[in-house]
């Protein structure tokens, strides 16, 4: 489930930064990211199962694996979890309204730690 009006999408900064800031709102890159592309995870496991809220970053004009890169970050989303089959994102999926509130919360927060580095005017 896409996540709307955060604020998050098309920002642009440095890597390092958002990294940072991420880390600060239990947003976590670990090992998923290429050369080109980052995803940062917040894990929720609950009554209801395992939900991730995703951050995907993409830059194109930058090295991730060298941490030289402004990153543009795009729309996040909300998955389930399913062992072993992994995260589905689709609309027939019930996300519980306390988990939405939760990931709002936190991306309201990145967003207002994000804008004064945002480099798109």
């Amino acid at each position: 489930m896409y996540i709307e009006n955060t604020g998050i999408e098309n920002i642009v900064a440095d890597l390092s930064v958002i990294d940072e800031i991420m880390m600060k709102h239990d947003l976590v890159r670990a090992g998923q990211w290429d050369y080109e592309r980052v995803t940062y995870d917040k894990k929720y496991v609950i009554k209801e199962g395992t939900f991730y809220l995703r951050v995907f970053g993409y830059t194109t004009d930058g090295d991730v694996d060298t941490r030289d890169a402004m990153m543009i970050l795009k729309k996040p989303v909300i998955g389930k979890h399913y062992y072993p089959h992994g995260v589905e994102y689709g609309e027939g999926e019930y996300f519980p309204e306390t988990l939405i509130k939760d990931c709002n919360a936190t991306l309201k927060l990145v967003n207002e730690s994000l804008l004064p580095y945002n480099t798109k005017k």
